[in-house]
């Protein structure tokens, strides 16, 4: 079996899609994924914490170099 994300262009296709799922042709997983989570509910814990460590420590470092910059 795989798993598809499909993108709605219609609302007419949720009663189609509710029909397949009646005849046990597709399982509807979850509805609005994209717009019911929150980014970092989504990706928590992708990332191994040392990695994440070096990339805040990256991101402040550079954040503090463009801030003392001279043009």
């Amino acid at each position: 079996m795989e798993t598809l994300l499909v993108q709605v262009k219609n609302n007419n296709v949720y009663r189609l899609l509710e029909d397949l799922e009646a005849l046990h042709f597709i399982s509807v997983k979850k509805k609005n994924i994209l717009s019911s989570q929150k980014i970092s509910e989504k990706y928590a814990g992708k990332l191994p914490s040392t990695i994440a460590d070096e990339l805040q420590h990256y991101v402040t470092q550079s954040r503090n170099e463009w801030e003392s910059r001279t043009i």
